[in-house]
């Protein structure tokens, strides 16, 4: 009689805060999207977003319907799958990537398992060089060089992260202390709702005697936070901020999806979830 086998249906869901403007949504988060499928062509790539305020604003206004992380799992649940991988786009492990941690965990852990496997790669910003692992905040800081302008006498990039009360916090004060480590001596980074400040990096860089600041967000997509919050006209934007400290200002707005070098960085963290090579795997929760 002659054996038959059963090949196990694979899965990768690509999880991000997500954004409800329709251009970066294509260009920052398809764009990895599609990298990913094209690294992967035997697993079916799915999308999920954390922001239950964007689904809906999605739904109302477009007409689109994006599952959320545990949609997202029960749909590949009622629909066979075996085997699933998900790979969070965020920045730092944060709290919408302790949501996705603490749904995987219940999944890996049930007293009726529903996958025969299930991991959580990383964010971009995760290892820093310790114990063999990877300096992710040096292969993020070497990404980030495909997009920075021209060094020029007394001009400086100022990055914008999106921070928050969360511990991973601390992620943006390392990859200031990074920046400085591998020589990028005019490049900082501050917080919308985070440390370090605004202010702080205003302070810096009159010590520096810059005149010209490029902004650039420090986020997956160039959404709210990034044409508000940091180019916008309000007052209170950074770009206004820096234009009253006496700073000549120019805009780079596109998120860090839109990067490949970034997107090479996601790929590479699934690559690491899914075949893990020395002690690359104990940020995986099985």
């Amino acid at each position: 009689m002659k054996q038959e086998y059963v090949v196990s249906k694979k899965a990768i869901v690509v999880v991000s805060f997500g954004t409800s403007y329709p251009e970066t949504l294509r260009l920052a988060i398809e764009s990895v999207e599609n990298r990913i499928r094209a690294a992967f062509p035997e697993y079916e790539v799915r999308r999920a977003f954390t922001s239950r305020t964007v689904i809906k604003r999605l739904q109302e206004r477009d007409g689109l319907i994006i599952d959320n992380e545990r949609q997202a799992l029960e749909r590949l649940q009622a629909e066979g799958y075996q085997e699933v991988y998900i790979q969070p786009l965020h920045v730092v492990p944060g709290a919408e990537y302790d949501k996705i941690k603490i749904m995987v965990a219940h999944y890996a852990h049930a007293t009726m398992p529903v996958f025969k496997k299930i991991c959580l790669a990383r964010p971009l910003l995760y290892y820093m060089g310790q114990e063999e692992q990877p300096d992710d905040y040096e292969i993020a800081i070497n990404a980030l060089q495909s997009q920075m302008p021209a060094g020029e006498p007394n001009s400086a990039v100022v990055l914008m992260g999106h921070g928050g009360l969360h511990p991973a916090n601390a992620a943006y004060g390392v990859l200031q202390l990074k920046l400085e480590d591998y020589g990028f001596e005019h490049v900082f980074i501050y917080t919308v709702e985070g440390y370090p400040e605004l202010r702080r990096i205003i302070a810096k860089l009159k010590q520096k005697q810059v005149q010209k600041v490029t902004l650039m967000p420090f986020l997956l997509v160039a959404g709210d936070h990034a044409v508000n919050d940091m180019a916008g006209e309000d007052e209170d934007s950074a770009k206004s901020q820096l234009i009253a400290a006496g700073f000549e200002v120019e805009v780079y707005l596109r998120g860090l999806g839109e990067n490949r070098a970034i997107q090479d960085i996601y790929v590479d963290h699934l690559k690491t979830a899914i075949a893990p090579v020395d002690q690359g795997n104990k940020h995986i929760h099985k």
